[in-house]
Formats: structure tokens, sequence, C-alpha cells
């Protein structure tokens, strides 16, 4: 075989070294080749964190959900129907000769399977009759949150105050009393005595259940640690959903370093779907949403999802049937705003969940050292887990590590042994740069950030010296020191501050981005979830900070409770339409001073404003407008909002118009522009008696782009009633035709291919395989443009088949791969001859990511017989159905036909 080309998962080929810069990357697929238009960029005052400099990536999967055709239980389909549909599917797949092994059977909100398989049968298995789809499984980590160590302490109490949650408790004098709420996470710390502790079940957490146990870990290289051992008692061994919990609803009134959440009169209802580390599989969410609907919960909060997915994604459509059978559903966005656009995750992107944006809170009270001989104070969140500093004494020196990310390829770039490192943010863990300066010898470490502020960094074991995370001034002005030639420590002390954080207030830097791969306006509302102190495990001290889109679902999710509280009779639905009426718009997180309203598709509605809700006298429906794109119109929409008066007296309604900024160019590194829609109204105000509704016309010119400027747009519908407040409804759209995003691409870097994909390649290297499938992100594979030949055997106790890899640039509805004969260049098969056939691709997570596809060299035909071919010569048809395309229209499909395959078996 020719094998030119070796493709090392995390070997040395990088996509730049040191770092790709957004201004390097070309736009990439089917638009890099059309004119862009005249765009001027708005260039952030601060670094905006990217991903574009990662590494090569396998993230192929190799267990799958298959839908059946009917709707599940709990949107009436009958037990006998659905036990029908599972034993004839069961059957039809043994006669197509299709080889998995079933994980979990749903029927109450998803009616099918989760399997393991490997990709080689997709095809057969697409075809076996009664599928109605097949979807990628996803592994979910334990949400990545910041954390905050030993002194990290800023008040809840800031947190909620600016959702005016302190209001809604002390004003209006709600707790969420006889609201049930569950916490779909790391389980909670059931002896915690701000959560009703000790025992289980106790005086808060009064429902529950362990899906798992303290070993799992469903990424874990142990096979053993990835099947389930569940347990009636859903105790918290990591902390993560403590922390949430403790955001919901902690009552530590009256207890010394007792705190108070959002909504301190609930009662919990705790599923654990992680063990003490790792990760989690999608399918499992579905179980533990099944046992919170039988729990009958009036609310699920869960701060955890599958990035880069679909509203059509399996956990997301649960999610809607929750919400049909009456509870409200809240979910984070997720917290991969460094990987761009397009990046929100399921469930949080089900049609009728309340998908959850972080903004940062507005202080944090940190301890502070000195720094020598500039005696410069330098305020410190603590890394989690590490042991606090001392409060006397003075460091060894200083000296510049760098990124200190091996993994990657950046060392340390400084003899550390015996001094304090100096490391910057980015890249990789801050585990990862901790370790690596402890094992190198340093005696402390010191993270700077890489975005103004204060934080602290997350998942980190303790090795014995201290860590501690600085702002990026203080760090840049130690490293210019240190380039200076001065010697520089820092001496500890016991002095707490508090410092007002410089993006308090602003959409989090890692929040992640919409729209939704359909074009629907994503996330919907915000909330406080950047440097916010909750209640911890009691092993990890009570209380800590933690930071992320985890952090801000649980406000909404809380702030649900005190509305169902306010007014018992509100329907599930109605819940996220009262907050995104109330909601307040932010200022760009990039240049907070120059007046720039925050992206809709990073921030939806705005913040939170829980006293707003519960105490609106006016409804704008709906509340939210997904416009779609523009090139399949005129260019102009007409959308129609209906304003209601819930009030008891007249009230005249005046319309207007907030423009946000958009976003363009690539996808993983998006460029900003304050290119605005023109939007006009039917009638400028609306004068309405008691209980009346008037209609308002909005309609909406997109912003002058092409194609290759990928613009997605947006603002705000404002109405303001003649006392004041206002009613807001966002909107968001694509300005030109979306489907000229090709989603297929090659992975470059500053312009320059670094992996030419699609390709054939043949496997090299792996330490883990689902019979054909390595799901190793470390699996090495050598690109084969002239194709190769095959044994359909094993080499070296490797699987000798020809593999499809392919770099996702966008979500693909759909995925087809065709065996056609070389020598004609038809399908081998009159009847169809499909290797691959799935639905619902996500985004590869980064610029480096890709997706292997086996073929075994059979092939099933559109009547669901599978076949194998002879010896000889094929290629491999690859069909991509691109995002909100049409089925039945040739131009929406990408596609891409692979150099002759030949089979030769011995």
């Amino acid at each position: 075989m020719n094998r030119s080309r070796y493709l090392g998962a995390l070997a040395a080929l990088a996509l730049a070294a040191g770092g790709v810069t957004t201004q390097g990357l070309v736009a990439q697929g089917a638009t890099a080749g059309l004119e862009t238009s005249a765009i001027d960029p708005i260039a952030p005052v601060h670094d905006i964190p990217s991903s574009v400099d990662s590494t090569l990536v396998n993230e192929t999967k190799g267990s799958w959900f298959v839908e059946l055709e009917s709707e599940p239980a709990s949107s009436g389909t009958d037990a006998e129907t659905l036990t029908a549909e599972r034993r004839d599917f069961r059957a039809a797949a043994n006669d197509a000769g299709v080889d998995y092994s079933v994980r979990r059977t749903f029927h109450t909100l998803f009616n099918g399977y989760s399997i393991n398989m490997d990709s080689a049968q997709l095809g057969r298995l697409q075809r076996t009759e009664g599928v109605k789809a097949i979807y990628p499984m996803t592994q979910i980590e334990i949400p990545e949150t910041p954390a905050g160590g030993p002194g990290n302490k800023p008040d809840l109490a800031t947190a909620l105050g600016m959702t005016g949650a302190d209001i809604a408790q002390n004003e209006l004098g709600l707790t969420g009393e006889g609201v049930k709420v569950a916490v779909m996470d790391t389980g909670v710390d059931i002896d915690h005595p701000d959560l009703g502790g000790p025992g289980f079940p106790n005086s808060r957490v009064v429902a529950g259940y362990d899906l798992v146990g303290d070993d799992y870990n469903a990424a874990s290289s142990d096979p053993d640690r990835r099947v389930p051992h569940p347990d009636a008692v859903p105790d918290d061994c990591q902390g993560h959903g403590t922390h949430v919990a403790g955001i919901v609803g902690a009552n530590g009134e009256g207890r010394d370093g007792g705190i108070t959440g959002v909504a301190p009169g609930v009662s919990f209802g705790a599923y654990r779907v992680f063990g003490c580390e790792g990760s989690t599989d999608a399918d499992i969410m579905i179980a533990a949403m099944e046992r919170a609907l039988a729990d009958d919960m009036d609310v699920l909060n869960m701060s955890i999802g599958s990035a880069y997915s679909w509203p059509t994604y399996p956990t997301a459509t649960a999610s809607n049937r929750l919400v049909d059978r009456g509870m409200v559903v809240v979910a984070s966005i997720g917290n991969s705003g460094a990987s761009g656009l397009y990046s929100a995750g399921a469930p949080g992107l089900g049609e009728k969940v309340i998908g959850v944006a972080s903004f940062d809170n507005t202080h944090v009270t940190a301890r502070s050292a000195v720094a020598n001989p500039s005696g410069t104070s330098v305020p410190y969140l603590g890394l989690s887990s590490v042991a606090a500093p001392p409060t006397e004494g003075t460091t060894d020196p200083l000296v510049d590590a760098g990124k200190v990310c091996p993994s990657v390829g950046i060392p340390l770039e400084a003899d550390v042994a015996g001094k304090t490192a100096l490391i910057a943010r980015g890249s990789c863990t801050f585990e990862e740069k901790y370790a690596t300066a402890a094992q190198a010898g340093a005696t402390a470490v010191v993270i700077y950030n890489s975005s103004p502020g204060l934080f602290s960094g997350g998942g980190v074991v303790d090795r014995g010296i201290p860590g501690i995370g600085i702002s990026q001034a203080e760090g840049q002005a130690l490293a210019a020191e240190l380039a200076a030639g001065t010697e520089v420590t820092l001496t500890w002390t016991d002095d707490e501050v508090s410092a007002p954080s410089p993006t308090g207030g602003l959409i989090s830097s890692f929040s992640s981005y919409g729209l939704s791969p359909d074009l629907a306006l994503k996330p919907d509302i915000g909330a406080p979830g950047g440097n916010i102190n909750s209640t911890l495990p009691l092993e990890q001290g009570g209380h800590g900070v933690n930071s992320g889109t985890s952090m801000a679902s649980p406000h909404v999710a809380g702030a649900a409770a005190l509305l169902l509280e306010a007014n018992p009779r509100l329907r599930a639905w109605q819940v996220r339409d009262i907050m995104q009426n109330s909601a307040d718009p932010a200022k760009w997180f990039g240049a907070p001073g120059a007046g720039y309203t925050e992206n809709v598709h990073r921030q939806g509605a705005g913040m939170l404003d829980i006293p707003g809700a519960v105490q609106a006298g006016a409804s704008v429906l709906p509340a939210k407008l997904a416009l779609g794109e523009s090139a399949t119109r005129t260019g102009t929409t007409t959308k129609w909002v209906t304003v209601r008066n819930t009030t008891r007296a007249t009230a005249t309604y005046t319309v207007s118009h907030t423009p946000a900024l958009a976003t363009y160019g690539n996808t993983f590194a998006p460029s900003f522009a304050d290119a605005y829609a023109d939007v006009s109204f039917s009638r400028e105000s609306v004068t309405l008696q008691p209980g009346r509704s008037g209609v308002v016309g909005v309609t909406v010119t997109p912003p002058e782009a092409t194609d290759a400027d990928q613009l997605i747009y947006g603002g705000y519908v404002v109405v303001t009633s003649d006392d004041g407040t206002a009613y807001s409804v966002p909107y968001a759209g694509y300005a030109g035709d979306y489907q000229a995003i090709d989603p297929i691409t090659p992975i470059l870097s500053n312009g320059e291919v670094v992996a030419d994909l699609p390709s054939v390649a043949s496997i090299t290297a792996c330490a883990e395989l689902i019979e054909l499938d390595c799901i190793d992100p470390q699996g090495d594979y050598e690109l084969m443009p002239d194709g190769g030949t095959y044994t359909l055997g094993t080499v070296g106790g490797l699987p000798d088949v020809p593999y499809t890899l392919v770099h996702f640039q966008h979500q693909v509805e759909k995925l087809q791969v065709t065996v056609l004969d070389a020598a004609t260049g038809r399908p081998v098969d009159r009847r169809g001859a499909y290797a691959v056939d799935v639905t619902g691709e996500s985004r590869n997570e980064t610029a480096g990511g890709f997706t292997a596809y086996a073929w075994d060299g059979t092939y099933t035909t559109v009547r669901g017989d599978t076949k194998s071919v002879p010896d000889g010569d094929y290629v491999l048809s690859l069909k991509a159905l691109k995002a909100d395309g049409e089925f039945w229209n040739s131009d929406h499909w990408e596609t891409w036909t692979s150099p002759t395959i030949s089979i030769d078996r011995p």
C-alpha cells in the first residue's frame, strides 16, 4: 500500500507551532472560494479564547441510539405497540446479521435502544425494518468548572443580586416552597446541613437515585469501570452536583458559614449520572430523566450536555417530552465558547428546553500576596483541591515557564526546580500545567489568566505545593519584570480583598455560542455562572467557588421554582416565555465600554430578571424569533408578535428595536461586526385595555453580506409600557445561503492544509477498539491518497480495513456512504449499496477533530439485504446533507468520492 502521510491523533502534527491566530485562518469549505464582502470587523479590547490551535484528535464513537418508528409512551403510544416494535426490531436485526449489544432499552421518553456497534454496520442497521433513525452516542464529561480553593469566597449574594433573587426572597416572600427540583448531576452531598443533611432521604433531598456508582467512568480505559453499578443513595463524591444544588436552593440561614440559594424552600430529587470522576453517556441521562418523571418532579436542572449537537438529539427530544408532561426543563448551553459558533449542546438545544448561557459574577473575594521587589499587591484564587498557600513567608524566585502543555507539544520553557513556576493559561488543563511543574521540582505554581479578571483552576490534584490563579494583568506584569532580569518573589499574607470582576455582568468567555444547527435561536437566557460560591461536599470544605454554564443553569432552575410558587397555574412551557420577556440584554464582553450589545446567539434574551418575571404586567409572544436564512426569501421577513396587557389598568406600549452585534467568518474563531438588520413595525405603539391583546408586525431586512461571510445577525424587539417597564423579544437570523457552508473540509492552519480530509486511511495504532472502530483519542492512522489494498482481516492485531476519515466543520443532518464499482462508477447493487447511514452528526469539537468510519466489505440494499463484495476494486461515495438542507435538493448535499480501494482477501 502507498502510505504517504502519517496522521497521529496526538502526535507532533499540531495545527500550528506557537498557536493559530484568527487572522491566519481562511474561510473553510465551499465558502472559501466565494467573494467576501467588505464587512468592517470590530476588534475586542482583550483576547477572546479560541480553540483553533488544537491538535488532531480522533473523535470516533462506538455506541449509538437506535430510534424505532412509534412515539414513546409519554406521547401516548400504548405498551403493547411498543413491546411489539422492540420484538420485531430484534428479529429483523438478527435476520440482517447486525452484530450489536444492547446497553439500555427505552420506552417512556424515547422509543428504542442504546447499543454498542461498529460504524461498518450503520448501513445495514439503518435499513433494518422498524428503525426510524440512528444517532451517535456521546460521552459527557463532568463539566470543567474553574473551581475555587480555600480562601476563595465571593458572596453568593452578589450573584443573587444580579438576577434579583434577593428581592424575590426578601420583598416578595418567595422561597420555592412546595416545588420539587430534580438535579441530574454527580449527586448531592446528603449530609450537608445547607441541603437538609444528614442522611437520605432527608428534609430537603426527598427523592433520587445513583444510576452509576462511585467507580463508573464512561471514558475509562478499564472496561470494568465503564459498567454502571447503581445504588439507592445518590451521594456525591465529586462536588459538581452539590455545588449546583446549592445554587438552586441551599438554606444555610443562621448557620455559621452557611449560604442561601435562589429558592431555599424547594425540595430536591438527586439523580446521579457520574461517578467520582470522568464521563457519563447520553443514554444514562435519559434513564435519569425517566426516573425524575416517575418521581413527579416539577423542575429538572441539567448542568451537563453534549456540545455541537442537534435539537433532534435523543436527550433533547426526551427533554421536550418532559415539558409536554408538565416539567420545566433547564439545561446549561455549554462551556465551549472557545470552540466558536454552533457549539451549544443538547439537551439545552431542545425546542422546549430553557438553554442557559453564563454571565460572570460581579465580585470575587480573594487572598492577596505581595510581589517583591515592587511591593505590588497580587490578588489570587487557589486551585481546586490544592492546599491553601501559607499566610506568611516568601516563595522561591519566580521563573517564566510559558504555557506548559506537554500533551500538545508545549514544554516547560525554564528550569523550575526549586523555583516558583509562572505559567500562562491556555491550550491544556490546569492539572497538566500544575502537575508538570510539580514533577519538574517547582516549589509553587502561579497560573495567570488569558483574559481580564481573576480565575481559579478546577480538576487539579494536590501534589504538595501551592497552586494559585492570578489575573492576566498581574501575570503579564510579573512576566515583564522577569524578562527585564529582575528577581521576583511573592510574600504570602492573610489579607483578603473583595475585587470587582472586570467582566462582572458580561457574558462569560467560556459560554457557548448558538445558533442551533437548524438556525433556531439558542441560548434562551443567561444567568450568573462565573465565580459562584456555593455548597461543596463536606469533605471538600463545605463551600467553594466554581464557574461555568453549570452554575448559571441552576439560577434559572431556582427562578423557575419561584415563578411556580408565585403562580402555580403556570404551564411548564410558559415559564421560559415569561423569563425571556423580562430578561435584560447585556453589553458585548469583548469591549463593554464601546456600547455594543452582546450577540443574541451568545446571550439569548439576556440576564435573568426574577422580580421582573414574577411581576410582569404584559407578555409578548412568541418570546423569541428565529428568522432562518435569507437566501431562500426576498431578503425581507415579516413576523407577528402579540402584546397582551395582564394588568388591571389600560396601558400603552411603545415598540422599538435594539440591534446586537453580528458574527461572521471562521466557525471556530468568529469575527464581530456591527452589521445590523433594518427593522420596522406595522405600528409604533398599541394601547390595550386590561386582559386585551394587540398584534404588531415586525419586518426585518438582513444586513448586506455574501455567502462567504456566514453572517449571523440579531437584535431585540423592545415593547415598553407607559410605566417604563420594558419587555423584549430576541431575534436572530443568517444572512445569505446557509447551505453554502460545506460541512466537510480539510483541516487547515494559516491557510495551509495539514490533513487533507476526507481521506481513506489505514489504522496503525489504537489502545481500544469496539469491533472495527478505534475509540482511542490517540489512535493513529495513515492517510491513503491512493486508496490501498486491504485483506479485511487483521494485521499486527489491528483491523486491515479501509477507514474514511472526515472532519466536520459544521453539523451534518445525514451522512451516507455508498459502495461503487471502480470500473463503472455505479453502485455495486442497483437496489442500493449503503455502507454508512447515520442521522445528526455533530460538528467536530475542535479545529483538528476527525471521525473515522470503517468499511468491512459489506453493504446493505434499500430492502435491508446485507451482502459482501467479492475481491476487486471499489470506490466509496460519501454524501452529507447540509444543516437545515432539503433531502431532495442535490445542491444541499456535499459529496466526496474516494480513490480506488482494492479488496484482496487471503
